[in-house]
């Protein structure tokens, strides 16, 4: 497929070096002018006919200053004042420089699309006793798909199988399997690590975690940033200014001569190095790498489960002066821990609440289970009682584990001040008396003020804690994570204003929250993120950058990704600026040729292409992150 692509260039080299050997060499038959042009016209078809047609498809289209006219004209100029070597050098290098690029763009695109190609070909359907291999599109909601060790999950759906590991990579970009229990969701795109899983179908095809993510990155290319649309008037801009220095670089040494000023005006010379310009003022090396940068940009972010909604985003970030986080679920796991348990036996509370526990798979559970470890009790009778708590017997006596609600329900009394504790109480009684309870609360994430550390080290000034929850937790998260500030007893509106005053006060702030409950917030900062939300539509509809994990150290890396990004943007621009107006002054008096002004043109766009796929190639800024270490929880 290369050779092919390459068949007609080696055929005009080939023959342009026997030219240029025959003409050197003094060969009799190139001293006939005819059949030294023919000879070079020749040489001249293979790469040039195309390139000759798409010019004239363009001018049809009114599209006069395309790349394809501006060669053309260069090649047919050469050939008038009878440069014919580098007439044909310039269509053929040309020809050979933008295979390489499109086999450098296409290489790159190809990589970035490869990290989204989640979808398993196929799926097993578990019907009864047979199993039947399907489309996933074919698969109805309510099925039940199984998935072996090994093997992606095709769609998303409910864990029926028991607790399983699943390998997320392909979403969140993190290497550490993670565990999910059973109930729980489980998204199309995951790898089952350990055993057999069956999954009950939620969502068809079309609207899985996979297709989202899809469909974001696919229209992200649509919202360019700003240097992207600089670019697209800048060509417009910049190729007729060219052109008419091209021009001018003809006439005004004429008109020196003409007015008597003693200057010796050749017309081959000074069309000569028109022609120069016309080959220097192709832009494809800033209107191919800039975007193909961005592209780049996006996909390299996906691949650590960062998805921004376009390359405006890229760019967002980068000016970036304030970081306002919510603190349930983005600064804290949003889960629960025991922090502290208060009875006349806590021992046997404690042994006995796990053992009614230990069936259980709600969150309040497992942290009591998880915190109790080998102490246990044994207990029968066990009940489970939907928004109030649990029921048991053991020892002969009749227990209750659960919400207040619960004692009041069966009109157990209990000390007053447990009502305005703002902790989560799992309140117990024994025989219809209060034996006491256990306290749980929401724990900090292990990398909350690594994200915070981090973020500092990005540039960012000003750090805040919006939440609702009371002042006295805020003020502990806050300086546990070392913000600058956390306001507490917020409702909605309260963040609101909160990130308004911000705004007056000339910061660009950008908010990081769960995506579902701060979509206002999320809606109105600078830049919006959304943490953990990797099956939330609510997250993807309202965030400008979506955080596949919950890891706030990703904030962090999103932002040296927006860094990294920008950077290369600006090396192109300058570098093929730089070179291309180098040569335009060399060429102006006389020290560059035409092979040197298509070796510029040609070599400066390969070396932007390039430098915009290292984005992609090279390593991500923050890959070191601590998250990493973590195990997906």
């Amino acid at each position: 497929m290369v050779t092919k692509k390459f068949q007609k260039p080696i055929i005009s080299f080939f023959m342009l070096m026997a030219g240029i050997c025959f003409t050197e060499g003094g060969a009799v038959i190139f001293n006939n002018g005819i059949v030294r042009l023919a000879w070079f016209i020749l040489a001249f078809l293979p790469v040039g006919l195309g390139v000759m047609r798409e010019a004239w498809e363009c001018a049809m289209k009114k599209e006069v200053f395309s790349e394809f006219m501006l060669m053309t004209i260069a090649s047919i100029g050469a050939f008038i004042i009878g440069e014919y070597p580098e007439a044909v050098a310039v269509m053929l290098f040309y020809c050979v420089g933008e295979t390489l690029q499109d086999m450098a763009v296409d290489k790159a695109r190809d990589n970035i699309r490869s990290l989204m190609e989640f979808h398993p070909k196929m799926a097993v359907i578990v019907r009864g006793n047979h199993k039947v291999a399907d489309k996933p599109e074919n698969v109805i909601p309510g099925e039940i798909i199984e998935v072996k060790p090994g093997e992606r999950v095709p769609l998303d759906g409910i864990l029926t199988s028991g607790d399983a590991a699943f390998n997320t990579a392909a979403l969140t970009g993190e290497s550490m399997p993670r565990t999910i229990e059973n109930g729980h969701e489980v998204l199309a795109g995951m790898i089952a690590t350990e055993s057999v899983a069956r999954i009950k179908v939620t969502r068809p095809e079309s609207e899985s975690a996979v297709a989202r993510i899809l469909k974001m990155v696919e229209e992200a290319s649509e919202r360019k940033a700003p240097a992207e649309l600089f670019i697209r008037k800048f060509a417009r801009i910049y190729t007729p200014a060219v052109i008419a220095l091209a021009a001018l670089t003809v006439i005004v040494p004429y008109i020196w001569s003409a007015a008597g000023t003693g200057f010796v005006y050749d017309f081959s010379t000074w069309f000569y190095r028109a022609l120069i310009f016309l080959v220097i003022s192709c832009p494809c090396a800033l209107v191919i790498s800039i975007p193909l940068s961005y592209f780049a940009g996006i996909g390299a972010a996906s691949r650590h489960g960062i998805l921004f909604k376009g390359g405006n985003w890229l760019d967002a970030v980068t000016h970036i002066d304030t970081v306002v986080f919510d603190k349930t679920g983005t600064l804290t796991r949003g889960v629960f821990s025991v922090t502290k348990v208060c009875g006349n036996d806590t021992g046997k509370l404690l042994a006995t609440v796990a053992a009614m526990e230990r069936s259980s798979n709600h969150p309040i559970a497992k942290a009591i289970t998880a915190y109790a470890g080998d102490r246990t009790a044994e207990v029968s009778d066990v009940k489970d009682l939907p928004g109030y708590g649990m029921t048991a017997t053991a020892g002969g006596d009749r227990w209750l584990a659960g919400t207040l609600r619960l004692l009041d329900r069966e009109n157990v009394s209990y000390p007053e001040e447990l009502k305005s504790v703002p902790e989560t109480i799992v309140a117990c009684a024994k025989n219809g008396r209060y034996e006491g309870y256990i306290l749980l609360a929401d724990t900090l994430k292990d990398d909350a003020a690594e994200a915070v550390r981090r973020l500092r080290e990005c540039g960012i000034s000003r750090m805040d804690i919006l939440s609702g929850d009371k002042q006295a937790l805020v003020d502990k998260v806050a300086t546990e994570t070392k913000v600058d500030k956390g306001y507490g007893d917020l409702m909605p509106e309260g963040k609101v204003r909160h990130i308004e005053q911000l705004q007056r006060e000339g910061r660009n702030v950008a908010f990081v929250g769960d995506g579902i409950n701060d979509a206002p917030v999320l809606a109105l900062s600078n830049v919006g993120i959304a943490m953990g939300a990797m099956g939330s539509d609510m997250a993807v509809e309202t965030a400008d950058v979506v955080i596949q994990t919950d890891h706030p150290s990703k904030v962090a890396e999103a932002i040296r990704a927006g860094k990294r990004t920008v950077s290369v943007v600006r090396q192109n621009i300058v570098m093929a600026i730089g070179i291309k107006v180098a040569v335009m002054l060399l060429g102006l008096v006389g020290m560059a040729n035409l092979w040197g002004a298509v070796f510029a043109d040609v070599g400066v766009a390969l070396l932007a292409v390039l430098n915009a796929t290292r984005i992609f190639f090279g390593r991500a800024a923050g890959e070191r992150s601590g998250a990493n270490r973590n195990n997906g929880h």
